[in-house]
């Protein structure tokens, strides 16, 4: 159990560390959007490189943030079941969730881009946008990093609902471990 628990400690630690830095992010693409929009309607003038960034911009955040969303539970959920059951009860489903849907999917995205990407780095891809943003390729590259931290989370939820099913839920786990320390200190 403390491997497990070790394990999930360091992938939530990973994804809480991604997810803080790249929040900055958002603030960005707001000066970003400000920048366009004033530029656009006040000046007249339009920049195809400042509307890339906003999308690249929105891009990383959204594939680098989704993993911490989900370590924090914050993506939308429409399940009226879901919100009525015990913790052991939410346990099963995030548990089949994760081993049917989220970890499959999870690695059947990194492993269908892996070509799309290589052959993005191979040609150094470029916007094919007159006054685009040069290096495409590394906006390619966040697919599989993002999809990976997600299959990582994916892997932290299954472990933590495998243990809170068998009667041994991780937050027990380590408040028994701390107790112990603390009567040895």
């Amino acid at each position: 159990m403390k491997f497990i628990q070790l394990v999930v400690r360091l992938i939530d630690r990973l994804n809480t560390k991604v997810g803080h830095a790249i929040a900055w992010l958002s603030s960005i693409l707001v000066l970003v959007v400000c920048y366009d929009v004033f530029t656009r309607y006040f000046l007249r003038k339009s920049s195809v490189a400042v509307q890339e960034l906003e999308w690249h911009i929105f891009a990383v955040l959204f594939l680098l943030g989704a993993a911490y969303t989900l370590k924090v539970d914050g993506h939308v959920r429409v399940d009226v079941i879901y919100t009525q059951l015990s913790v052991r009860g939410k346990a099963w489903i995030n548990l089949f969730g994760s081993l049917i849907f989220l970890i499959p999917f999870s690695i059947l995205v990194i492993w269908a881009c892996q070509g799309f990407i290589s052959m993005s780095w191979m040609i150094q891809e470029t916007s094919p946008d007159p006054g685009g943003l040069p290096y495409r390729f590394l906006l390619k590259a966040m697919i599989p990093t993002g999809f990976g931290l997600i299959l990582l989370q994916g892997i932290a939820i299954t472990l933590r609902s495998f243990c809170t099913v068998i009667g041994r839920p991780l937050e027990e786990i380590a408040e028994k471990d701390n107790k112990e320390v603390q009567q040895h200190a």
